[in-house]
């Protein structure tokens, strides 16, 4: 099988864990998987998706330190930004960019676009990395974002312009988005995002589960 065809391939991710203040502090915008999805049926979880290839061709830019670490796993931060940003739109519906025109956007960008915006990751932090382990039935090597609400452009709890791939979005309170039905990483994101909440810092390093082969290993980025 080849590896365009093949589905446990390991593919580039990003996932953007978008934060607001709220009447009972920090909250973070989920949404449920359907139950019928290859991957993480039922689940919880932030907006986000596997890397395209025109992603490549968007003109964002990553600020640093957050380039320079996610450039040590051979990776193109740039295109992951891009991909974060499209993802989050695509599933929710809201927009992370700045005004401007982008005449020769991809065809998958061009609604975005007509709102007059082009694509900005300046608002992302990059948090976390994970590579799915072996043996389920999709792989990915995630990059977690984490980025303030207030880059959002347009009401914050309007989805109405989102596709139908997760369900029951909503912001939930940090405090209490541990409860919610989720896969084991992405309860390990939250704990080190309550983490930072707590101190408004972003550590110096980036945690990081790399599970590419039958043996589970953590370590840090610098």
């Amino acid at each position: 099988m080849s590896e365009t065809t093949d589905k446990t391939a390991i593919r580039d991710a990003a996932t953007i864990i978008l934060l607001r203040q709220g009447a009972d502090g920090p909250a973070v915008l989920m949404g449920q998987r359907g139950a019928t999805a290859a991957f993480m049926p039922d689940k919880f979880v932030f907006p986000g998706g596997a890397l395209d290839a025109a992603d490549a061709q968007v003109p964002v830019t990553m600020p640093e330190p957050c380039r320079a670490r996610m450039a040590q796993g051979h990776a193109n931060p740039d295109a992951l930004a891009a991909a974060a940003i499209r993802e989050m739109w695509e599933e929710t519906g809201l927009m992370m960019g700045l005004p401007g025109d982008w005449a020769d956007a991809p065809t998958d960008w061009q609604r975005f676009t007509a709102h007059g915006l082009r694509p900005d990751a300046g608002g992302l932090r990059f948090i976390f990395r994970a590579i799915t382990p072996p043996g389920r039935p999709r792989r990915f090597d995630a990059r977690f974002f984490l980025a303030d609400a207030g880059a959002i452009v347009g009401d914050l709890d309007d989805f109405s312009a989102a596709c139908d791939e997760l369900s029951h979005l909503h912001w939930v309170p940090l405090a209490k988005a541990r409860k919610l039905n989720l896969p084991f990483i992405t309860e390990v994101v939250l704990a080190e995002v309550q983490a930072m909440a707590l101190s408004k810092d972003i550590p110096d390093t980036v945690p990081f589960f790399d599970n590419s082969t039958g043996v589970s290993t953590f370590r840090r980025i610098a």
